[in-house]
This record gives C-alpha cells, structure tokens and sequence, in this order.
C-alpha cells in the first residue's frame, strides 16, 4: 500500500483542531472516485463508503479536507475487506494530494476532489491456521478460511470468532484470541494468516444479580429467567434466560452482562439489567367489508399487575356494524401469571362473555377456564384449559341451551420471517376442543387445523406465493345435538372472499345449519411495485359437509379476486382486497375487505 504521506497521531490532533478556524469555501466541491481494475460491486462499495463523495458539493473547506483525510483508512478497509492487500490510494483537493496538506496553510477554495484507487491483485489465503480448537464442536467454521481461498479480513474476523464460539459451547465462557500473525506476500498475492486462541479455563455459571429500572419484584425476576446456577456454561443457557424475560413483554431492554473475572471456585458471576416498558399499553383496529360491515376491536393491557410480570388484557370486539345482521360484541380477559410452574410454564385465567348475530344463528356465550401453557421455544408453543360454557343458541332447529365442561387444547408452530408481512417460511395452528355436555347436552370432540406457506421469489422477494389451508371437523353428536358454535361456516374474509360471511353451510330442517366437516383453500400471488406498494391476486375455495370430513359431494363455493397492500412500517400492510364469487351461486356481486395486515 502506498501513502503519499502519513500524519503522525499528534499532528492529526493538532490538524482537526485547526481545521475548525479555517473559512468556508466560495463554491460546491465536485467529488469524483476511480477505481480503475475495480469490479462494478468493488466499486460501488467504494463509493458507498466514502465521506467524500458523500460530502459532494459541501462548501467548507475543513469539512472537506477531513472527509478526505478519513476516506484514506476507510477505502483501504474496503479494499482489505475484499481481499485486495496493495492498494494505492490517492486523494486529491484541486489536484494536491490530500495527506501533504498543512493544516497552516489550507488552500481558500476546493472546487474539485478526486479519489483515485488502484485496488491491486486480489490476494489468495496461503496459511490459514487457528489453535488450539476443541476436540469435539458444533460450530461450523467458514470454509473461506483456508488455503488457496480468495483471502479477505472479513474471513479471518468470522473465523476468530467461529473458533471463539467454538470455545464458548465447549464451557470456556472467557476463550478469546490471544495473538494473531498476518503476512502479505506481495510478489505471490498471498496471505497467511495464523490466529492463537486462548480457551482459559471451563467455567459453571455463578450467581445472578439483578439491577436496573423496574417495578418487578426481583425474586420474580429471578424464578422467570430460570438462571442455570451451577451448570456447566453454554451460551445457549444464558440465551434462553434472556429470552424468558423478554418472553413476559415486561420489559424494554434486557441484558445478562458477565463478570470481568471468574470466582475462585470456577464460578462465572452476571448481571441481569432489566428495564421496564411503560405499564400499559392501549391498541385499536379496523375492519371493514362491503357484506359484513365495520369490525372495530381494541384492548388494554397492563404488564406488570401484582408485581411479578403478570399480564392483564382485556380485548372487546364490536362487528357487523352497518350490515344487515345485527350487531355482534364479544369481551374477553385473561390473565396470565409467568413461571407460576417453572421458568418455561405459565398459567392463566380466561372468561369470555359474546353475542352473535349470524346468517344462521344466534347465540349468547359465556365461557371461564383455568390453564397452563409451556413455551418450547421461540417458534413453538402448546397450551392446555379446562372450563365451563353456557350457550343460549337458536337456529334451524329451534331455540336451545347448550351446557359443557369443555377442555382447550392448542399448539402453535410459527416458522415466518415476519408475523404482519411474511415473504418466506411457514405456521401451523392445530386446536381440539373436547366437551362434555351437562344438564342434557351431549358430548363430542371439535377439531380444527390451520397451516400457511410463503415462498419469495426474485431479489428482495419482489414476488411471494402464499398458500393456506384450513381444516375442521367435530365428531360426536348429530347436527341438532351440536351448538352452532362449534359447528363450520364458509365465507368472509377469513375464509373466502367474494361470499358473505358465513353464508355457506349445509340444508337440515329446511333450513341451513353449520356443518360437522370444513375445507378452505386460499392461495395468493403478492407482487412489489414499489417498496411499499404491492399487487395481490388471490382464489379462494371452501367446503362444508353434514358429516365429520369433506368429499366430493360436499357443499361448495369459490371467489377470487385482486388486491393493494400499502406497507406502513412497524404495523404491516393496509389492506384492501376486491373479490367476486366464482362459484357457489352467489348473488351478491363484487365485495370489497379493508383491514390492517396481509389476509393470512
């Protein structure tokens, strides 16, 4: 590499100092970079990086000259990161290169910077060797750190820090490098690279200190975090720790720092620093189709209630506002007590109270359970309750009242890589719902599955295939037997679009009813046409049966149609979907859904 000239420390500090007393230039600065033998992507790296070119048209000369003299390291890292290891940077402020410039006597005026970088020969990795590593590992090291590999820093930082890891899984929680050899062979466009790894001894976790600003008690703290005292270290351990205590959404910030030192007795000591979010949180959201009317739904939470992280929310729900049914309401709280049987357990308390006004029925519920729910991990979790209802229904078999001891049984598997917005991945939901009928009532078991897919295709996922399916049946009773609340319904914006909702079931008693089985298939076509606008194209097919699974004679319909999503960060979408029955006899011509968030 070669420098015209080269500052001294003392002498730059002196240099900035000065810079703040000299004039301001008459005129913009032209800046323009070079970068000759340079791929297209090397160059554009360059250019990105550069303060220079990002100071194009500044006025002030001092503000100009320190871009320049910070461009000189920042390019040479550029070029070092993209395994070019002799390269020639040059800088220059109306043809004077920038290095040599004395800071008492600046020139009055830059009217023009140019950046010329000869990037050199692309180095190749002649020895790449790190000791000691660990006999047995799970970390997997970058196959660009060896020899006869383009050779580049980025390669040599993911490799020190893959050997470090590597330590760390292995129960050394302070391996870190000890020494590192770098030498370029400028003749042979070689690199060696030799990195010296200091493991230190195998640690246990220690004791847990709780710090910060919070209201949680800290005894709370400690039986939510779990904290593997006495085990043998893994990051892995202190990672699920962490993650339980954000788990609670208690807390804004949560940070397991680790002592400097470790104990005498082969202990290592952390720090837990927690700090709260604000106590109460208030939400709101909007619905609105051309059948159903407006859906407006909201809740209030508190996420600290008793002072142990317990969480209250009550949800209440208005829809069919403005349709031709009457109004339906439901409310619902539940509280939920974190780590009440162990770090990863939590039990909660729900009751429901709801009013429907359906196409074909009507019914009064309440429900109140007690459960538990164990948390497997970030992307799985199941939960079980047990509890009571009461169902005040009428529908085409008369008016009736449903009594049942009723169990809840979900589980959910959630592999997107985006909850309001996904372009890839995919969710299962899967619920059994057995009841136990009182005062008369039968028994029975309701099942239902639900299951969604995304594939992005092209860069950035600029278009994304989205598919779902959703499935339902109850065993047990025979139509009359069963509430219609557990009984299946088609159409709607969560089933398909272009029918009104809940308008397809099944004939009994000259009427129709819900059915035992039910199908829905939905799939989409998402397509960008700026960041933040996208086309939808969609068909949706569903399926209710009087028995407990769909055949070919099932009752039928379909729609289909397009739709705009604008994206608003931080929320997801706003969604507006225009639908038409294709199938099914429907009369009701093109319907149109306006909501916050993708259909599914």
């Amino acid at each position: 590499m070669n420098f015209p000239f080269r500052p001294r420390p003392l002498a730059c500090v002196i240099a900035f100092s000065l810079l703040a007393l000299l004039p301001p230039a008459a005129f913009g600065a032209e800046t323009t970079l070079e970068a000759p033998g340079a791929d297209a992507a090397l160059a554009e790296r360059l250019r990105g990086a550069s303060a220079s070119v990002a100071a194009s048209g500044e006025t002030n000369v001092q503000e100009l000259l320190a871009a320049a003299l910070s461009d000189y390291r920042t390019l040479v890292q550029v070029l070092y990161d993209g395994g070019h290891f002799s390269p020639v940077v040059n800088i220059r402020l109306d043809g004077r290169e920038a290095a040599g410039i004395q800071p008492l006597n600046p020139p009055r005026t830059v009217s023009k910077v140019e950046i010329t970088v000869q990037p050199g020969p692309r180095f190749a990795f002649g020895k790449a060797e790190m000791a000691p590593l660990p006999r047995q590992s799970d970390v997997k090291f970058p196959e660009e750190y060896a020899s006869g590999q383009p050779a580049s820093t980025g390669a040599i930082r993911d490799a020190a820090a893959a050997g470090v890891r590597a330590w760390r899984r292995s129960g050394h929680a302070k391996a870190t490098v000890s020494d590192q050899t770098i030498t370029a062979n400028h003749l042979q466009a070689r690199l060696d690279a030799q990195l010296r790894l200091a493991p230190g001894p195998r640690l246990r976790f220690g004791r847990m200190r709780v710090t910060g600003d919070t209201n949680v008690r800290e005894e709370a703290i400690r039986r939510i975090a779990g904290f593997p005292a006495g085990d043998r270290f893994h990051p892995d351990l202190l990672a699920k720790s962490a993650t339980r205590l954000r788990r609670t959404g208690s807390f804004s910030s949560v940070v397991l720092r680790e002592a400097e030192q470790p104990n005498p007795d082969g202990t290592l000591d952390y720090t837990a620093v927690v700090e709260d979010l604000p106590p109460r949180r208030l939400t709101f959201g909007a619905e609105i189709s051309s059948t159903d009317g407006l859906e407006l739904s909201g809740s209030w939470m508190h996420r600290n209630l008793f002072g142990a992280a317990e969480k209250l929310r009550i949800e209440a729900r208005l829809s069919g506002i403005g349709s031709s049914n009457d109004i339906d309401g439901r409310i619902a709280v539940r509280l939920d007590r974190p780590a009440a049987l162990g770090p990863d357990d939590l039990i909660f308390y729900l009751a429901e109270a709801e009013q429907l006004d359906e196409e074909h029925y009507k019914a009064t519920r309440v429900f109140g359970a007690a459960g538990v729910r164990r948390t497997f991990s970030d992307d799985f979790f199941a939960e079980a309750a047990l509890g009571v209802s009461s169902i005040l229904a009428e529908d085409v078999f008369g008016k009736r009242r449903f009594k049942y001891v009723a169990g809840r049984l979900r589980a959910e598997y959630d592999k997107r890589d985006s909850r309001v917005n996904p372009a890839s991945g995919y969710y299962l939901q899967g619920g059994a719902t057995p009841f136990i009928g009182i005062g008369g009532s039968k028994s029975g078991l309701q099942m239902k599955a639900d299951g969604r897919a995304y594939y992005g295709l092209g860069a950035d996922d600029r278009i994304v295939l989205a598919g779902r399916l959703q499935m339902g049946s109850v065993i047990g009773p025979s139509l009359s037997g069963i509430s219609p609340t557990l009984l299946f319904f088609s159409g709607g914006a969560g089933t398909v679009r272009g029918h009104e909702f809940q308008s397809l079931g099944v004939p009994a008693n000259g009427g129709t009813a819900g059915g035992r089985g039910f199908l829905a298939l939905s799939g989409e076509v998402r397509g960008k046409i700026t960041g933040k606008i996208s086309l939808v194209g969609f068909y949706d097919i569903g399926f209710v049966d009087a028995d407990s699974f769909v055949s070919g004679s099932s009752a039928r319909h379909a729609g289909a149609g397009f739709g705009l999503r604008y994206d608003v960060a931080g929320i997801g979408p706003i969604r507006l979907d225009l639908a038409y029955p294709v199938d099914g006899g429907s009369e009701d011509g093109l319907q149109f859904y306006i909501g916050i968030g993708q259909a599914f």
